[in-house]
């Protein structure tokens, strides 16, 4: 290991290999953050990627990066958001990386915590059976989270595995195991201003979290919204809570916004593995097939209860899930 102190006993040593090629490019790309500004704009826009998102020079930076220090190793296939198509590094190779170089790269700028997604899969013959595939089959994922401390969370399919740069030597440290994901939390994210495009159980359930105390939960909530996956996955990691990125009525969101492959799998395999949950807003995240590269899928992960609960809300009858209905029948004896 180089950019990591250790890896557990008994990890495939070809896989602890590549997974310490991406840690190198996230202590690379941590030093470079905190230098913006100072020799390069790292926000400045510089096109847009394949589903139309605006890149920023930083997500190019980052793609690159990592591509690179990826081709002389075990992967065969790599998938990016910033790729049009799968990219094949090594045609012999044993694994196939999926990942979302730069997460959240609207808050370079503002200096909010920003970060790399990451899954792992075995290669297949082709690129499609590489990544068209149900999240359950990866063998490792995680994220790295550029903030006030940067730190590596990642999974290889047995827990959580934490780690933490260490600015003095420039490598990763594994610290102490993150406790499961806290069930109690009076914790929500989502995007509020998308409200009046959200179908009736996502209104009814954030409703139900606005009434607080007064509505039929009997408890008051705090809203939380950052715009980084990676920062609200620290968030719930760290202290519960859920997220939510429901699909909506508005052109290019039927199926929801985040995209399955590179960022909705990985955070949901990490997530169950802290002993949460991660579904579409009704089913398990990780048994959904993506039918394309960039395909986008709703997301709702976190606390497992409370992602439980917000599947019931869909099995409502439709005149309980109207605005602050107060005796829900989820709710009743």
């Amino acid at each position: 290991m180089q950019a990591l102190d250790r890896m557990p006993p008994g990890a495939d040593p070809a896989l602890a290999a590549e997974i310490d090629r991406l840690a190198g490019v996230a202590a690379k790309l941590a030093h470079r953050i905190a230098r913006g500004g100072i020799d390069e704009a790292l926000g400045g826009a510089v096109g847009t990627n394949t589903d139309g998102d605006a890149q920023k020079a930083l997500d190019v930076i980052a793609d690159e990066a990592f591509m690179e220090a990826l081709r002389g190793g075990a992967v065969r296939h790599y998938a990016s958001e910033e790729q049009d198509a799968v990219v094949v590094l090594n045609p012999q190779g044993r694994f196939a990386v999926a990942i979302d170089p730069l997460d959240g790269s609207s808050n370079i700028d503002t200096n909010v915590s920003i970060g790399t997604i990451f899954g792992i899969y075995p290669a297949e013959d082709t690129t499609g059976a590489s990544f068209l595939r149900p999240g359950r089959d990866l063998l490792a994922s995680g994220y790295a989270i550029f903030g006030p401390q940067c730190a590596l969370l990642m999974t290889l399919g047995d827990g959580v595995l934490k780690y933490v740069l260490d600015p003095e030597t420039g490598r990763f440290t594994l610290t102490a195991a993150p406790a499961p994901i806290p069930a109690d939390s009076i914790e929500y994210a989502i995007n509020a201003s998308n409200y009046r495009h959200w179908n009736a159980p996502i209104r009814a359930y954030v409703d139900d979290r606005v009434a607080g105390a007064e509505g039929p939960t009997g408890h008051d909530f705090n809203m939380r919204w950052i715009a980084s996956l990676v920062a609200e996955t620290h968030r719930i990691l760290t202290r519960g809570g859920i997220f939510l990125y429901p699909s909506d009525a508005r052109p290019g969101y039927l199926h929801g916004r985040l995209r399955y492959v590179y960022e909705c799998a990985p955070i949901a395999f990490l997530v169950e593995q802290a002993g949460g949950r991660a579904t579409d807003g009704q089913e398990r995240i990780l048994d959904a097939v993506p039918d394309a590269l960039h395909a986008r899928t709703p997301f709702v992960f976190g606390s497992a209860n409370k992602v439980a609960r917000v599947a019931t809300y869909h099995d409502l009858p439709a005149e309980e899930t109207s605005a602050l209905f107060g005796k829900r029948g989820l709710f009743r004896a």
